[in-house]
């Protein structure tokens, strides 16, 4: 399976990794952890030497209790700092991490490869026909509601969750291809409007998507879930982080997005290795 990066044709045979970089202060994990350019450069330049294939930049926190910047805000927290790692590694594939289409439209235009869209389109209705026009591969992820709803009774309680996800990912698909966009990822949403168990379930049944025909990212590292089950905070969670990554490796994903890269680079290695 490949897909299109900046003319680049990226063979995803060999699962990737996409090093985290968040600019909030708020994150869940490491919010507020680089608040210079030279810690943020620092930070990006850590994760190509461990094995990060993409770079994925966020200035929102999409964690649950989270208030929402406009477009603008997050224009200026997330568009200077592009700028300045575009600049320093101007080969590098970057992700925007957002859910507005003006951001990721001047993230593009700045030199950005990639959307990476929370809400698939949910949250900004301009943004897949965005998307489409500037050609870019586009992120879908699954989610009910909005990151401040999205772990209500109401959105975390399914009939068929799977069948859901793939029917939400169908139509999704369906309306990016009639907009002319065919570089598509789908992100199943670890952690978003599931329960602990449901994120089990995802990963249990991960195989499954891959009759979409489209490559599947997850991002399981340091979530919520992993915690409640080892009783443990995000920054105890890096092994049970590892276990999860390999799961989703073995169950079909084709990228994985985490803070840790070279744990996630030495998963795939291992897993690699044993299918030789």
């Amino acid at each position: 399976m490949t897909i299109n990066w900046k003319g680049q044709l990226i063979d995803l045979k060999t699962p990737k990794i996409m090093g985290i970089l968040n600019l909030t202060p708020d994150s869940f994990y490491d919010g507020g952890s680089y608040k210079t350019d030279k810690s943020i450069l620092l930070k990006v330049e850590k994760m190509l030497i461990e094995g990060a294939d993409f770079i994925d930049v966020g200035g929102q926190s999409t964690r649950p209790s989270s208030d929402f910047l406009t477009a603008e805000e997050e224009s200026k927290r997330v568009l200077p700092i592009l700028e300045k790692i575009i600049k320093e590694f101007p080969e590098l594939l970057i992700s925007i991490d957002t859910f507005y289409s003006k951001v990721a439209r001047k993230a593009v235009e700045r030199g950005v490869a990639i959307i990476n869209d929370i809400s698939a389109g949910n949250l900004d209705d301009k943004m897949i026909a965005t998307a489409a026009d500037l050609q870019v591969p586009y992120i879908m992820m699954h989610m009910r509601g909005k990151p401040q709803t999205m772990q209500s009774q109401k959105n975390v309680t399914y009939d068929n969750m799977l069948q859901e996800i793939i029917l939400y990912f169908s139509e999704k698909i369906k309306k990016a291809k009639e907009l002319g966009l065919n570089d598509i990822i789908i992100d199943p949403g670890f952690g978003f409007s599931k329960t602990v168990e449901g994120n089990l379930e995802l990963i249990k049944n991960l195989d499954l998507l891959k009759n979409l025909d489209f490559p599947i990212l997850m991002g399981v590292s340091r979530k919520s879930s992993i915690c409640k089950i080892l009783k443990t905070t995000p920054d105890q969670a890096l092994n049970g982080t590892t276990v999860l990554n390999t799961l989703s490796i073995l169950k079909g994903a084709h990228i994985l997005r985490v803070h840790d890269v070279r744990e996630a680079w030495e998963t795939i290695q291992l897993i690699e290795a044993y299918n030789k």
